[in-house]
């Protein structure tokens, strides 16, 4: 009898310490913040985590971009219009899908504009640039930095890749077909590859847009988005390889519609940290009484790997994430 009272006695106090546990974590919720915005580029600036979405709205509408910060996942700032129109001569509508890195001590935005249908038409992937991550950012070469179709790759849902050697790449496509190129130092055109191309085509199977790249145990993961955007089968896959150039063999889906949550999950980013092992998945979808393909929202959800390093399907959540400060 007395081994069964402290048993209980044990189990209420683990019970109470998980409750107590339980009421002081914070959680993110879903969507992370106000706004129909789409196409988000997550990343970390200082102690900063920062998102970088497309204002989703029809393509007339969208001539800028809004940019948010949270010091822990849960409070976010608004940044608004951090690069508009007015500052890029050439672009007048459907600015998508921004890409931002620094480099020394300047912030490079790269972005799709126009949603050029052929190679008569003006318009393409652009790069801005400001002294600070919030803008304002100014067009940094006054012209599209790609303007036609190369290995019939539409220009948009550009990439923005820093590879472990220093040298940075672009990546991007639409129309099911996806480039990679190398930028030149100063960020205002691109170096020849070994065999001479300019733009290779690392296309895996089924790919349709929003490609992202990161590393992890020195292996090179490269996502995309399948599916179209504005239909319930939109989705995210990947592929594992030792190289940015690949060969990219398709592993499977880790994201996509959940009838009880949400439809039309895609075009994502991944903020990730491999010291303390905490990987995040930022991603936008349509709430479930939304039917207008415009009506796209951001979110943010837990990612873990397998033992074998294999991405595991995403859950996705209203909760969101728990907070997380950064350290410096």
């Amino acid at each position: 009898m007395k081994k069964l009272f402290f048993a209980a006695l044990l189990f209420s106090a683990v019970s109470s310490t998980n409750a107590q546990t339980k009421k002081t974590t914070v959680y993110s919720g879903n969507p992370i913040f106000k706004g129909w915005y789409a196409d988000p580029e997550g990343i970390v600036f200082g102690n900063k985590y920062w998102v970088y979405p497309t204002f989703s709205a029809p393509y007339e509408k969208q001539v800028f971009f809004d940019a948010f910060s949270s010091p822990d996942l849960i409070t976010w700032t608004k940044h608004p219009k951090i690069l508009d129109t007015a500052n890029v001569k050439w672009a007048k509508k459907a600015i998508w899908a921004p890409s931002i890195i620094k480099k020394k001590d300047q912030y490079f935005l790269f972005f799709g504009a126009n949603d050029i249908q052929n190679d008569q038409e003006s318009g393409g992937i652009g790069v801005a640039v400001a002294n600070n991550p919030a803008g304002p950012f100014k067009d940094h070469i006054g012209k599209p930095l790609v303007d036609k179709f190369h290995n019939g790759a539409q220009p948009i849902d550009q990439f923005v890749f820093k590879d472990k050697d220093g040298k940075y790449y672009l990546i991007y496509g639409g129309w099911k077909h996806c480039n990679i190129a190398r930028l030149n130092d100063q960020f205002t055109g691109f170096l020849p590859m070994a065999d001479g191309s300019t733009f290779k085509e690392i296309t895996p199977e089924d790919y349709v847009e929003g490609p992202f790249m990161f590393m992890r145990n020195n292996k090179y993961y490269f996502m995309w988005s399948e599916g179209g955007w504005t239909g319930p089968d939109y989705s995210v896959a990947y592929a594992i390889a030792d190289s940015p150039m690949g060969p990219f063999k398709r592993v499977g889906k880790i994201l996509q519609q959940d009838s009880k949550i949400a439809k039309g999950a895609g075009h994502h980013s991944v903020i990730g940290d491999e010291k303390s092992n905490d990987w995040y998945i930022v991603y936008h979808r349509r709430p479930l009484d939304q039917t207008d393909g415009n009506f796209r929202e951001t979110c943010i959800d837990k990612m873990y790997f397998d033992k074998d390093g294999l991405i595991k399907p995403v859950v996705m959540t209203n909760e969101g994430v728990p907070r997380k400060l950064l350290r410096k």
